[in-house]
């Protein structure tokens, strides 16, 4: 028997669980570590920002989940992993032993590298459901008395598609209300250029975004490096194609939602062997670490360089079909280590993303993510708007009924597929 361990609960770690104990052998044991009792689908958190979701729509208590499928599950903070002892410290002080161990934690927000940042500084957040959640909050009483609106990505983030749909689900929110008017909105990002979304741009969403942006009244500052935040001032310096100074900016805002560079959480940060200086898990083209072979790891926590050098430090995204297909990989690998055998499967790293902009929306297709590229293109229209919806209502629905099967990832593709079809 071996005891399978994985560390994290997210879109990353819960079919993580289900698909590898769908392949494991009987007598293995899968185990999930979480320090949430909720799994939440994260791509709806922008709607949760402006009340179009209620926090509790896009969440799903996992005990109930994992019984089902017979997986244990540990609702506990990890403290640290331990590779060398084969061992997830806990925070209790207790300890998990695993014979494979998959780290799907996500990451930490570094909101502290910027002063002023953060939920507990100045600026709201869409990266984690409780954020969300206290900017809707604060969204009530914005609409009653607005503002200017400040939204975008600081330096070394990675994640720049929330951003765009933060920006655009803002502006149609305050076009219902028939209030736009009153809310001037200025887009700041550190991509060198609009759409190029850490992917050095995938098709036309350079011209597409630039576009949407223009035609919505939303202006925008690109390689701009934020230098601080105070209430109700966003300080940057916008830097030229060379990385030097070009302008200082002082914008004002009544309401600011950005973006944070990520890094690994504390649990593997500093752990030798295991993680970059950053704190993401190293892997090899099996999504195993280098140095312990029985240590794998899926989603945004995984370390992946940049797709390009950029005058303002740009991370690469982890979209979810990209997550899907490491998860795929890595449940293959580890039955065949249980076999015996060398891990042979490979995951597709291809970007597939949909990114709603309100009313309308922008779909996105890098085969591979890293160029060059097989497969580059880009799209636009309302089909996106309810495609997304749709992903939305399928994955909850995959995730309360415990099933892993990634199916639509093909659905999703053939769909994509019979678009361009029209388009041409």
């Amino acid at each position: 028997m071996a005891r399978i361990v994985v560390l994290g609960a997210g879109i990353g770690g819960v079919p993580m669980a289900l698909e590898m104990k769908q392949l494991a052998r009987k007598e293995d044991r899968v185990t999930v570590i979480s320090d949430t009792p909720q799994f939440h689908f994260v791509p709806s958190n922008p709607w949760v920002a402006v009340n179009w979701r209620k926090g509790s729509d896009i969440q799903i208590p996992l005990a109930p989940v994992f019984k089902k499928r017979g997986i244990e599950f540990i609702q506990h903070r990890a403290r640290k992993v331990h590779p060398t002892r084969n061992q997830v410290e806990l925070a209790d002080g207790s300890s998990v032993d695993y014979d494979f161990l998959v780290i799907a934690t996500g990451p930490k927000l570094a909101f502290e590298e910027v002063p002023g940042f953060g939920p507990e500084g100045f600026t709201h957040s869409v990266c984690h459901v409780d954020h969300a959640v206290q900017a809707g909050r604060f969204w009530e009483g914005f609409v009653k008395d607005p503002g200017p609106v400040v939204v975008g990505a600081v330096q070394g983030a990675s994640c720049f598609g929330p951003a765009y749909e933060y920006a655009f689900i803002v502006d149609a929110d305050l076009r219902k209300r028939q209030i736009r008017d009153r809310v001037p909105i200025t887009f700041v990002t550190s991509e060198p250029y609009i759409g190029h979304l850490g992917l050095g741009g995938v098709g036309d969403t350079k011209g597409l975004l630039e576009s949407e942006l223009r035609k919505h009244h939303i202006k925008w500052i690109t390689n701009a490096k934020v230098d601080r935040v105070e209430a109700g001032t966003l300080h940057l310096t916008e830097v030229d194609e060379r990385g030097q100074e070009k302008q200082q900016h002082a914008l004002p805002f009544k309401h600011c939602m950005m973006i944070p560079a990520f890094k690994g959480v504390d649990a593997v940060f500093g752990v030798e062997g295991l993680v970059n200086p950053r704190g993401f898990v190293l892997i090899d083209q099996y999504q195993r670490n280098p140095q312990f072979k029985n240590v794998y790891s899926v989603g945004v926590c995984v370390a992946i360089p940049p797709v390009e050098p950029t005058p303002v430090p740009t991370g690469a995204p982890k979209t979810g079909y990209m997550i899907e297909s490491m998860v795929t990989a890595v449940a293959h690998n580890i039955r065949e280590q249980l076999d015996g055998k060398e891990p042979s499967h490979k995951p597709t790293w291809n970007a597939l993303c949909l990114a709603d902009l309100g009313d309308t929306g922008v779909a996105f297709l890098a085969k591979p993510q890293i160029p060059p590229r097989n497969v580059t293109w880009a799209g636009k229209g309302r089909w996106v708007h309810w495609a997304k919806i749709a992903f939305e209502y399928y994955f909850m629905r995959k995730i309360r009924k415990g099933i892993s099967e990634p199916a639509y990832e093909r659905l999703l593709l053939k769909f994509i597929g019979i678009m361009r079809l029209k388009k041409a």
